[in-house]
């Protein structure tokens, strides 16, 4: 990877982000002796412009920033570091230096869960649910769908919303399954959504269409 040390006179701004929350952490500088340091041992390393040296992120405090991966800008001239933190990363406390919350939402694991799924479908690898599933063709995905969608809605009504939460997961998942044997994301399904809660949607145009009306 090149990285152009000098056009700001030996430094580099290193963004730190979280690698499972995506949240930016910090902010920091590194010279190329701490670029080096941060490889080689995986904690991230900055160079310090106050103290003028070397300091590794949580040396004092235990915090350190379990180094993930690095990536340059088109430029190579700014760092995008992803890291695993060990704690807040903040001196004052805080999940990030910017005093926000650096928790993981969950909504994310639909996104990574779909990517696992199309792994499966290249590799189809023996003995995995999912690979049967694909061995068994689209008709048979949908019909797990609505299988799935049944029971859940069962629950709804005279169940618990424990059992529900166990069925809307059994449904979501056959429906990722599905998406990703159509070539589709259920990132086009959050896109069509925000599209509907546009209050400029014209609903009455997507009835129409619905039922053959128009073009």
């Amino acid at each position: 990877m090149t990285i152009d040390f000098d056009k700001m006179g030996g430094l580099v701004p290193a963004i730190i982000q979280d690698a499972t929350t995506k949240n930016v952490l910090m902010l920091g500088f590194m010279n190329e002796a701490a670029y080096r340091m941060t490889v080689e041992t995986g904690r991230v390393t900055f160079w310090s412009r106050t103290r003028q040296c070397l300091w590794t992120k949580g040396e004092t405090s235990g915090h350190y920033l379990k180094l993930v991966d690095i990536k340059a800008d088109c430029d190579h001239d700014t760092l995008l570091v992803s890291v695993h933190p060990n704690g807040p990363v903040c001196h004052k406390g805080t999940g990030t230096c910017w005093g926000e919350d650096n928790s993981y939402n969950p909504v994310w694991f639909l996104k990574e869960l779909q990517d696992f799924i199309e792994k499966r479908h290249v590799e189809m690898p023996e003995g995995s649910y999912t690979t049967s599933l694909f061995d068994k063709g689209t008709n048979r995905i949908a019909q797990k769908v609505g299988e799935e969608a049944l029971e859940m809605v069962i629950e709804a009504v005279s169940g618990t919303n424990d059992k529900m939460i166990y069925e809307a997961s059994d449904m979501l998942y056959h429906l990722l399954v599905l998406l990703t044997d159509k070539g589709l994301r259920i990132e086009d399904v959050a896109m069509e959504l925000r599209k509907r809660h546009d209050p400029n949607w014209d609903k009455t145009r997507r009835t129409a269409k619905s039922k053959g009306e128009i073009d």
